[in-house]
């Protein structure tokens, strides 16, 4: 099975609170419609890091600080074995604006539960609810 390397913007409006956190609904694709952490593939030569803030700022035209990494989720799919690197992240500059998804949220620990995830994110928000504030 083809393994596919991606990385995940848990964008949060602090690092020191973690009271919110951004998601987005997929606007394409199978999977349309499910909310997922904003992010993708890294390109060749690109560390996690720079993976994420170029594919933030394609996505969301946005400049985010990369935090710690939470987690390396491993997913299989029925295509695919997905490795996804997620990392903390705080917006530096610009505002979050919608390139690719068809709808966003700022979801907070009660509300985390209240959006259709992806089958590979589900995973990590159970790990973020635990940081959050």
């Amino acid at each position: 099975m083809k393994t596919v390397k991606v990385v995940a913007a848990v964008i949060c409006d602090s690092f020191y609170e973690k009271k919110q956190i951004f998601a987005t609904a997929r606007g394409y694709g199978e999977f349309k419609g499910q909310w997922e952490f904003p992010g993708g593939k890294i390109e060749s030569g690109e560390t996690p890091q720079q993976a994420l803030i170029r594919e933030i700022k394609e996505e969301l035209e946005t400049d985010i600080r990369v935090g710690d990494l939470i987690c390396t989720i491993e997913y299989d799919y029925s295509t695919f074995h997905l490795s996804m690197d997620c990392f903390w992240c705080e917006v530096i500059e610009g505002e979050l604006k919608l390139l690719e998804a068809e709808s966003s949220s700022w979801l907070t620990k009660d509300t985390l539960y209240d959006v259709h995830w992806l089958p590979a994110d589900i995973t990590l928000v159970k790990k973020i609810k635990e940081q959050m504030k």
